[in-house]
């Protein structure tokens, strides 16, 4: 049972490193700049639905 224990822990540990790993990636893969560039500038715009 502890033998396991500590290989789910391992791979647990490989898992969620993997997964950190795509989504650096995901987040940094050139194709994707311009809609982050875009998502970063939502706070600085106006807000046209109330009319102002």
């Amino acid at each position: 049972m502890d033998e396991t224990m500590r290989l789910l822990d391992q791979l647990w540990l490989v898992w969620l490193f993997t997964l950190f790993a795509a989504i650096i990636a995901w987040a940094m893969w050139p194709r994707n700049k311009e809609k982050f560039e875009r998502y970063g500038r939502i706070p600085f715009e106006g807000d046209d639905r109330h009319g102002e």
